[in-house]
C-alpha cells in the first residue's frame, strides 16, 4: 500500500511534525481501546455513584420523590384519607396504589433513591475525610517566589529600626505573630537573606463540608434504624369515653419493623371535653373555627390522674408517646330497638365532616338483632338549611338547629365473611334499599329526642338528646405516634445546619508575608491567595498590611501601596 499523501503530495506519514498516532495517519486507524472488563466496569460505576455530583443530585431526586407524600394521604397517617380517596377517584385509585403514592416512604422506588443516596454519601465522605485529616496535618506551602503574581498584592518599604540587628527577620516575626492570633496556621520559611512566612486558614470550611455530608448520613441512619422501632395509630375517642393504649383499642395501627404491639406503654386517655368556638354569623370571617381544645384525663399505673388539653399543633407527650390531635367532629347518640322494644344499638357514632360547615357522614351497621342485616347512611346537619335543589345542607358548623336523616339498606353486610372492612363506609351494591334515592319513601329524619319507626315494622330509632346544651357529643381524632430517633433526627439536623453554614460562610485563605533588608530600608511584599469565591480577600490584605506597619512602629511606607 502506497503511503498516505495529502492533496499538495506531500507523505502525511513522513512529517516530523506529527506523531504516528495522528487522526491523519494511516496507523490512527489501527488504535483501539482497551477492555474495560467486569472490574473495570463496576469501578467506574462505583466512582460515579460516590461523586458528589451524583450525591447531590440524588438528594435532590429524593427531594421530589417525597413531594406525593404531601399531594396524597398517606396509610401511616391518615388512612381515613386514603379511603376517602378511594371513594371519591374509584377509577383512578387502583393505578395509584400500584405505584405505591399511598405508601410513598415505604415504596421501593423511595427506598432505592434512599439506600443510593446513603451509599454515595459514605463513598464521598470516607476519602475526603482521610484528605483532609493528612491536609490538617501538613505544613503550610512554601513562600512562592514571585509573590506579584497572586491576586492580592501588596508591598512596602519601610525605614529599618536602628535597635534591630536583623529588621527583615523581626518583621516577619511580628508577622506571624499576628498571623498566629487570627487564626492561621504559620510556618516560617527563611532562606539568602530572605525571611518570609506562609500561613493558611479556613480548613474550618472544609471541616464544616464534612461535618454537613456526615449529619446527613446520621439523619439517614436514624431515620432507617428509628422508623424500625416506631409505631401510629390512630383513635377517634368520643366526649365521655376512654382509649387505652392498646393494640385492639386502636382505630388503625401502623408499626415499625420490630414493633409486635405487645409492648406499647400502660395509659389511658378519656375525653371529658372537646371545646371549639366559631365566629358568629355577621362577623368577618363567619363560621370559621378559633380554637380547638381536646381536655383529656391521663391515667398511669402508680401516678395519679392528670388533666392535659391537646390542641392542634402543640402534642403532649405520654410515656414516650406523642398525642397529636387531626380531627373532630360530631357523633350523635342513637338508640335502636326491634319490634318487642329490645335494645339492639345505641352508640355515640361519630359522623365524619364532608365540608367546612360540618355537614357529617356517618355509617351505623346492624348485623344481628333485627329481622335482616341493617346498613344505614346518615347525613348530620348541625345547623340545617335547604339548598334551592331542595337537598339539606348546613349553614353553620356548630349546634343551632341539629337534623339527622338515615337512609336504610338491608341485605348482607359482608361482616360474616372475614373481610376488614372499614366502619365508615359501607358497600351498597347488592343491598335493597328501603328508604331516600330512588325508593318511593322519604329519608329517616330526626332531630334530639326523636324516635321514628324502621321500615317494615322492624322497629325503631331514637335519637337521645345528651343534654339542652349540648344535645350532640363531639368526638376528637387523635394520633398516637412513638419515633424513638426523633432525637437524633433533630441532633444530626442542627449538626447538619452549623456545618453548612461552616462550609459557606468560613474563607479558605492563604497569606504570604517576606521582607529582606535593602539600603532604602525593609521591603516587605504582602501576598493574599483565596481558594473558591472570596469577595472579602483584598479587605483582609489590606487590614493586615495595616495592622501590621502600626505595630511595627515604624514610619509610614516609603513607597508601594499600603
Amino acid at each position: 500500500m502506497s503511503p498516505s499523501r495529502s492533496d499538495t503530495g506531500t507523505d502525511v506519514t513522513a512529517d516530523p511534525l506529527r506523531p504516528g498516532d495522528h487522526a491523519d495517519s494511516e496507523s490512527a486507524t489501527e488504535i483501539t481501546q482497551p477492555a474495560l472488563g467486569i472490574t473495570g466496569w463496576l469501578r467506574w460505576a462505583w466512582r460515579q455513584l460516590t461523586s458528589m455530583r451524583t450525591a447531590l443530585v440524588l438528594l435532590l431526586f429524593l427531594a421530589i420523590a417525597a413531594v406525593p407524600g404531601s399531594l396524597f394521604p398517606q396509610r401511616s397517617a391518615d388512612p381515613n384519607g386514603v379511603i376517602q380517596w378511594e371513594r371519591d377517584n374509584p377509577d383512578v385509585f387502583p393505578l395509584a396504589d400500584a405505584v405505591s403514592l399511598f405508601d410513598v416512604y415505604v415504596s421501593p422506588w423511595f427506598s432505592a433513591i434512599y439506600l443510593l443516596l446513603f451509599i454515595s454519601l459514605i463513598g464521598c465522605v470516607i476519602p475526603r475525610a482521610k484528605h483532609h485529616y493528612k491536609a490538617l496535618r501538613a505544613r503550610p506551602p512554601r513562600t512562592p517566589v514571585r509573590l506579584s503574581r497572586l491576586s492580592e498584592y501588596r508591598e512596602l518599604t519601610l525605614t529599618a529600626d536602628a535597635k534591630q540587628t536583623d529588621p527583615a527577620a523581626h518583621a516577619v516575626q511580628v508577622a506571624a505573630a499576628q498571623l498566629r492570633k487570627s487564626g492561621y496556621r504559620v510556618e516560617r520559611y527563611d532562606a539568602s537573606g530572605v525571611a518570609s512566612v506562609s500561613a493558611e486558614r479556613g480548613y474550618l470550611r472544609e471541616t464544616g463540608n464534612l461535618i454537613f455530608h456526615v449529619a446527613l448520613v446520621g439523619v439517614l441512619v436514624s431515620v432507617a434504624i428509628g422508623g424500625s422501632f416506631a409505631y401510629t395509630g390512630q383513635r377517634v375517642v368520643v366526649e365521655g369515653t376512654t382509649f387505652v393504649n392498646a393494640l385492639s383499642d386502636y382505630s388503625s395501627f401502623n408499626p415499625g419493623r420490630f414493633v409486635d404491639g405487645t409492648g406499647l406503654a400502660p395509659y389511658s386517655l378519656t375525653l371529658d371535653d372537646f371545646q371549639v368556638s366559631y365566629r358568629l354569623p355577621g362577623t368577618p370571617g363567619a363560621g370559621q373555627a378559633g380554637d380547638f381544645s381536646a381536655d383529656l384525663t391521663i391515667r398511669q399505673p402508680g401516678q395519679g390522674d392528670r388533666l392535659q388539653s391537646v390542641i392542634v399543633n402543640y402534642p403532649i407527650t405520654v410515656e414516650g408517646d406523642r398525642i397529636y390531635l387531626l380531627g373532630n367532629g360530631y357523633a350523635p347518640t342513637l338508640t335502636i330497638r326491634d319490634a318487642a322494644g329490645e335494645v339492639v344499638y345505641s352508640e355515640s357514632q361519630p359522623f365524619l365532616p364532608q365540608d367546612s360547615n360540618m355537614t357529617s357522614l356517618g355509617i351505623i351497621k346492624i348485623p344481628d338483632g333485627l329481622p335482616e342485616q341493617v346498613g344505614l347512611v346518615g347525613f348530620f346537619y348541625p345547623t340545617q338549611g335547604v339548598l334551592p335543589s331542595g337537598a339539606f345542607t348546613s349553614v353553620y358548623p356548630d349546634v343551632v338547629n341539629p337534623v339527622l336523616t338515615l337512609n336504610v339498606f338491608s341485605g348482607d353486610l359482608g361482616i360474616d365473611d372475614g373481610t376488614p372492612r372499614s366502619v365508615y363506609t359501607l358497600e351498597v351494591d347488592g343491598l335493597t334499599q328501603h328508604t331516600g334515592g330512588d325508593t318511593a319513601a322519604d329519608s329517616l329524619e330526626l332531630t334530639p329526642g326523636a324516635t321514628v319507626d324502621l321500615p317494615n315494622g322492624w322497629g325503631t330509632i331514637t335519637w337521645e338528646e345528651v343534654a339542652a346544651e349540648q344535645p350532640v357529643k363531639r368526638f376528637a381524632s387523635l394520633q398516637i405516634q412513638r419515633d424513638p430517633s426523633s432525637g437524633w433526627v433533630l441532633a444530626f439536623s442542627v449538626l447538619a445546619t452549623l456545618g453548612l453554614f461552616a462550609g459557606l460562610f468560613v474563607p479558605r485563605r492563604r497569606l504570604w508575608v517576606k521582607a529582606r533588608t535593602t539600603p532604602d530600608g525593609v521591603h516587605v511584599e504582602y501576598g493574599g491567595l483565596a481558594r473558591g469565591e472570596d469577595p472579602a480577600l483584598a479587605r483582609a490584605v489590606d487590614e493586615f498590611v495595616s495592622h501590621h506597619a502600626q505595630t511595627l512602629r515604624l514610619d509610614p511606607p516609603v513607597k508601594g501601596t499600603p
